[in-house]
């Protein structure tokens, strides 16, 4: 037992030698957090847009169907309510992106001390 336990040992010391070393290129490559974490929010904001756009399209056509076929003006109501909700939603979501494309770049400079 006791050849084991030095083996084993052994072999977490070598691991944590190792483990660091390897690691030490993935820290320095790339560029500073700020700009990748800007990348990453423009790609996953594009994404969101570009499926809620197709979304708000297919529930708006679904909602104008369900106002034409409604047989009671309660159910005509909800429709036009869905419909209200569904434009609001897209527009706020793509007021997020116009903030994100136009306004932003205006405050590029203020995030460091002079």
């Amino acid at each position: 037992m006791g050849k084991k336990k030095n083996r084993l040992l052994g072999f977490l010391c070598f691991a944590a030698v190792l483990i660091p070393l390897f690691s030490l290129n993935v820290f320095a490559a790339g560029e500073d957090i700020f700009t990748l974490g800007d990348k990453i929010i423009r790609d996953v904001y594009n994404h969101i847009a570009g499926i809620s756009t197709v979304l708000a399209a297919l529930m708006s056509a679904i909602a104008v169907i369900t106002i034409k076929l409604s047989s009671t003006q309660q159910k005509s109501d909800a429709g036009l309510a869905w419909l209200k909700r569904i434009w609001a939603s897209w527009a706020v979501i793509n007021g997020i992106g116009a903030f994100i494309a136009y306004i932003q770049p205006l405050f590029a400079g203020y995030n460091r001390l002079p």
